[in-house]
């Protein structure tokens, strides 16, 4: 950045002798010209070449000091502006590292329209004050500080005159300033809007489309993006009023410079050469002193996009930064008095909650919806830190683990399966690094899903759309589970991720899993009960509170809400919602 501010002020020193040498090239000919007219005819011929030479002379020397000034141009360019292309990369990094530490609830409160608009449209904003605007101010200064010096150097008198417009174009600045930010703030909260409406239609456009609700939506993007016309036309009108306005004060400069001048020629005050010198001047002035409001501008668009990246930045995660990192995970649960309510929300999803799991058991949670049973796995992953209530893993307190060894030692498949746009291969080797064609195959095979992987155009190298969307939804879970279970985890998490499946390939899926996992702790989480026969505990949750627990045989023997429930999927051989 020092260095670019050299370059700027190298450039802008250069630039300035350009019109000295115009003036001394102008002046010369002028007295030239005085000795052509008084000399004959043999001592105008070597005149005449003499001043043609003289003038070749001035052009070497003009061009060689606008070469330079390019050069320096150049290099001004290579420092500025890659300067804040590196800080912006540095930027974009630091705010795509700390929303990954954010916790989920932070996620839920926002739109991903928005955190988008911040990561790109915000962070370029700041991009554009931190290399054009800072290059084109310290331009301005550098080049007024010479110019105004050289002027006045030459004749205080026109000098003074020559700047008294600018008085008023500083308070127009100052004003429409104002009115910018306040333009800037208010079209960069609707860029995000525009983002979170368009991220959602496209993230949803099957329900969009199965419904026929596509002119409805056109028309709220199309209210949308006419309210961000409005306001974007709205800061245009301030700019077309501004820059002519400014355009006009540079030109009356010019006209001071004519007049003024001209009374100072005929007084013999200046010569011609110092007009075509303050006018050159003047000229040079005209893009800095113009650029004063873009640079305004982008100031400003700048300041709005950076408090909103701060309010970004400032989020920090409530959760506690744990520090057990075992190598392995035994795997005995214990759910202590344990509640929990979801902030976002307000819900409260488990209420004194107390259960074990000891080492190796293969435990099924079951019951209707939204009765805490997807809850109990997130708290597990610490996606969330309880409220009230211990969890204890191994005898430590869950807390005391870090987030990224836990859930680098479980196996987890949630409740909303999620897959990359990419390869089959690619989604299922995301769960564990280094792993070849064949143990794919095989952990696929484990999933049962092998065989419709194989019928896909490119089989395993098949790419697939976003989030899936080119898979059924039994064939998302599948791969899911391949995902999950590929990495050899110390225990497996599988919430209701078998609800799109039949019967027959959930029992081979439970059948692999009852042979693979024998030793390390499994939950199953489910609304299907006719498959819960071997498993060594059942909890039978109801309204965050576990109503009925044992196997299946003890649970059937009670007679009670669990045998109700079995008796309905066992007649319908459909999931209990």
């Amino acid at each position: 950045m020092l260095l670019g501010i050299f370059f700027v002020t190298a450039s802008n020193y250069f630039g300035i002798l350009i019109p000295q040498k115009i003036r001394d090239s102008l002046d010369f000919i002028k007295a030239q010209g005085k000795l052509v007219n008084m000399a004959d005819a043999s001592e105008k011929k070597v005149l005449m070449l003499s001043i043609v030479d003289s003038l070749f002379t001035f052009g070497l020397v003009v061009i060689s000091f606008m070469i330079i000034k390019g050069l320096f141009m150049f290099f001004m360019r290579q420092t500025i502006i890659v300067v804040s292309r590196l800080i912006e990369y540095d930027m974009r990094k630091e705010i795509y590292e700390h929303l990954q530490l954010l916790d989920n609830d932070f996620y839920k409160s926002s739109r991903t329209g928005d955190i988008m608009a911040r990561i790109s449209e915000d962070v370029s904003k700041v991009r554009n004050y931190l290399g054009p605007a800072i290059l084109y101010g310290i331009n301005l200064i550098t080049l007024f500080g010479m110019t105004i010096y050289a002027m006045f150097d030459v004749n205080p008198t026109l000098a003074f005159y020559t700047l008294i417009p600018l008085p008023i174009l500083s308070i127009s600045i100052y004003y429409v300033s104002s009115l910018i930010n306040k333009k800037s703030t208010t079209i960069q909260q609707q860029i995000a809007k525009l983002t979170t409406t368009a991220q959602e239609v496209f993230s949803g456009i099957r329900v969009i489309k199965s419904y026929g609700k596509e002119d409805k939506f056109n028309e709220h993007f199309k209210d949308q993006s006419e309210t961000f016309r409005l306001q974007s036309m709205e800061l245009s009108k301030i700019n077309a009023y501004f820059f002519p306005l400014m355009l006009l004060l540079i030109n009356l400069s010019t006209l001071i410079v004519l007049y003024v001048g001209g009374t100072q020629v005929e007084g013999n005050t200046i010569t011609a050469g110092n007009i075509a010198e303050f006018i050159i001047y003047v000229n040079m002035l005209t893009w800095p002193v113009t650029s004063i409001g873009w640079i305004a501008s982008i100031v400003q668009e700048a300041e709005a996009s950076q408090a909103r990246i701060n309010e970004l930045l400032q989020k920090k995660s409530e959760m506690i930064v744990g520090k057990l990192s075992p190598e392995h995970l035994e795997g005995k649960i214990v759910f202590d008095n344990v509640s929990f309510t979801y902030k976002d929300t307000g819900v409260k999803a488990l209420s004194n909650l107390s259960f074990t799991i000891n080492k190796g058991e293969k435990v099924a949670i079951v019951g209707r919806t939204a009765t805490g049973k997807s809850s109990i796995a997130e708290l597990l992953l610490r996606m969330y830190d309880i409220e009230e209530g211990t969890i204890l893993l191994d005898g430590h307190p869950l807390q005391d683990y870090k987030k990224e060894v836990l859930r680098k030692k479980i196996g987890y498949v949630p409740q909303d399966v999620f897959l990359f746009s990419d390869s089959v291969y690619n989604n299922i080797s995301f769960g564990a690094e280094n792993v070849d064609h064949d143990t794919i195959e095989t952990y696929a095979e484990y999933a049962s899903v092998k065989e419709d992987i194989l019928r896909l155009p490119k089989g395993f190298d098949t790419v697939i759309g976003e989030r899936g969307v080119t898979l059924s939804g039994g064939q998302k879970q599948r791969i899911s589970i391949a995902r999950a279970l590929i990495k050899n985890p110390d225990m497996v998490i599988l919430d209701d991720c078998l609800s799109a499946v039949d019967t027959e390939t959930e029992q081979k899926i439970l059948n692999y899993l009852r042979d693979a996992l024998k030793g390390k702790t499994s939950i199953i989480i489910t609304h299907r009960l006719t498959s819960l026969g071997d498993f060594d505990k059942i909890f039978l949750l109801d309204e965050g509170k576990i109503i009925e627990s044992g196997n299946h045989e003890s649970l059937m023997e009670q007679n009670g809400a669990y045998a109700e429930l079995y008796q309905m999927s066992s007649m319908s051989e459909e999931p209990i919602q």
